[in-house]
């Protein structure tokens, strides 16, 4: 049976079940207020009257009419309950179809529920929220499949040309087609790892732990410090103890990955780089911004795109995969935080993360 026609036996059942019960007080009334028996008074010229059997006489009276109403409820319940339920499930019929519709990849249809807010509006919005972010997302999925084939395709396609070469030149310097491999399989391989680390942040596979963002900031400082300091770039280091709850390695990823843009991603010289923690109301904070090129707010909100990069490398000696705030942004989504990138009003970008503050009972 569908739901409708519960629905409509449910509806003819209730209406008879309230219309017996009318009938039946209507009945007990009859039965407390008027007596058995009655005498008739009739005029004098006429004969004496006589007792006359009143309750028997309305029983005969009362009770076709009450199995006529009974009938009449019966046919009306079915009826009405039939056409109420058809519209009262006329929205769920809406969602049902949009669910066969994505069932069978059509992520762009959405129901648009119209009318007052109810309970069936309420699940058609969420349902249209859910799609379109799932539309979103496979759509984000597609375009890092499609730059992430691109991307490894490239060094491919290098290295079977360089041994093309050696093969059919005889002459040429087998030791100049060596480095020339070297290089481009370690960015090969770079690329390799940066795609495996997405994806394991992407997965959350990681044991949470106790991590104070102050001190992975003054590592990943003290790690690139040579980087900086080989091109003239100043790193300010500062803040507060920020504790959080998540993965050291990914974390200090995270940390690595935004001090080592906000390095190659600065002025030729004397350029700066300004990294800083600190500590919300249930939040901790980390902050890195520098100086150089002007970016829009359009051109910032596509950095987190895999293979994006805003501007040309300032100092391309550090050669990176593009996947740089990708990997941050995926790290910090998968401890519940999350990333913003705002440009300076001077040239360069402020990048922020937001992640849950450490709760006093988490163990490491």
């Amino acid at each position: 049976m569908s739901v409708r026609v519960k629905l409509t036996l449910t509806y003819a059942g209730f209406l008879m079940l309230a219309g017996a019960l009318l009938l039946a007080a209507v009945w007990v009334f009859l039965l407390r207020y008027v007596p058995d028996r009655a005498t008739l008074i009739v005029p004098d010229n006429l004969s004496p009257g006589g007792v006359f059997p009143v309750r028997s006489s309305l029983l005969r009276l009362f009770a076709p009419r009450a199995a006529a109403v009974l009938a009449f409820l019966l046919v009306f319940g079915l009826v009405g309950g039939w056409l109420l339920a058809g519209r009262m499930l006329a929205p769920l019929a809406r969602i049902t179809e949009a669910t066969r519709m994505a069932a069978n990849g059509s992520l762009s249809h959405r129901i648009r529920l119209p009318g007052s807010r109810d309970e069936f509006r309420e699940l058609a919005d969420a349902f249209d929220t859910m799609l379109a972010r799932l539309e979103a997302h496979v759509g984000e999925q597609q375009r890092f499949a499609a730059n992430a084939s691109h991307e490894l395709r490239t060094p491919l396609a290098v290295s079977k040309t360089l041994l093309d070469v050696a093969r059919t030149d005889p002459d040429h310097d087998p030791g100049q087609v060596i480095d020339r491999l070297h290089a481009v399989n370690t960015r090969a391989i770079n690329l390799t790892e940066a795609l495996l680390l997405l994806s394991r942040a992407q997965q959350r596979s990681f044991t949470r732990e106790d991590v104070d963002l102050s001190l992975l900031a003054e590592e990943a400082t003290e790690t690139l410090l040579p980087l900086a300091e080989k091109h003239g770039i100043t790193i300010d280091t500062g803040g507060d103890i920020a504790t959080t709850a998540g993965s050291h390695a990914l974390l200090l990823q995270l940390t690595t990955n935004l001090v080592q843009n906000a390095i190659l991603h600065n002025r030729p010289a004397e350029g700066m780089v300004w990294v800083e923690t600190g500590v919300r109301p249930g939040r901790v904070v980390l902050s890195v911004e520098n100086t150089g090129e002007s970016i829009s707010a359009q051109l910032a909100s596509t950095l987190t795109e895999p293979f994006q990069r805003g501007t040309e490398r300032v100092h391309t000696d550090h050669a990176g995969v593009g996947l740089g705030l990708a990997i941050v942004r995926s790290i910090a989504h998968a401890h519940d935080g999350t990333l913003t990138l705002t440009p300076r009003a001077a040239g360069g970008l402020r990048v922020t993360v937001e992640l849950p503050a450490a709760s006093p009972h988490t163990g490491s």
